[in-house]
């Protein structure tokens, strides 16, 4: 579910966004966030997966036109280093990776505030997108996702061959923020 939400975010703030992507992005951060949590809860409930069903194919429809991040590009590298399940690494690097990003897109953080269900009324676009980083986090913690890389062994003498392949990786070209090594 969490890679959901990733995918639709890198969407979103991707230079590639377009009103048509916007839309199925908006709709799956939408349904993310209001069926995620018991979706992970009630696992037999199958309303809400069929809901969270729908956010998977909005979102994947949604990165298929507009690409996807660096947070997807560093993720595939902890998940090949350590052997971890993909949604985790995307998830653990969600809130850090996008408050990079929100330097190059703050309009589009603040709007995903609002969509996530944030109130945004008289804040600034950086406290409003601020805002957004902080449901992400809070998301993260109610599905238990843990908030450190060292939950799946990462170790730091493997982070500058995994910057390097991160930078490499096809996803890494459609961030609003160009990535560096450090």
């Amino acid at each position: 579910g969490l890679d959901v939400l990733t995918h639709a975010l890198e969407a979103y703030v991707s230079p590639h966004a377009s009103d048509f992507t916007d839309a199925l992005a908006e709709k799956a951060v939408q349904l993310v966030f209001r069926h995620l949590a018991t979706a992970c809860r009630k696992g037999d409930c199958m309303i809400t997966r069929g809901k969270m069903h729908n956010a998977s194919t909005l979102a994947g429809m949604a990165f298929s036109q507009s690409g996807l991040g660096i947070n997807h590009a560093i993720a595939h590298q902890l998940g090949g280093q350590y052997d971890a399940p993909h949604g985790v690494c995307c998830a653990m690097l969600l809130p850090i990776v996008e408050k990079y990003n929100i330097v190059a897109a703050p309009e589009r953080f603040a709007q995903l505030a609002k969509i996530m269900g944030e109130n945004t009324d008289g804040l600034s676009t950086r406290d409003a997108a601020d805002l957004s980083i902080k449901a992400m986090r809070q998301m993260c913690d109610d599905v238990k996702i843990p908030r450190s890389i060292k939950a799946i062994g990462a170790k730091p003498e493997d982070f500058e061959l995994m910057a390097e392949n991160a930078l490499k990786d096809g996803n890494a070209f459609s961030n609003p923020r160009k990535g560096t090594k450090e």
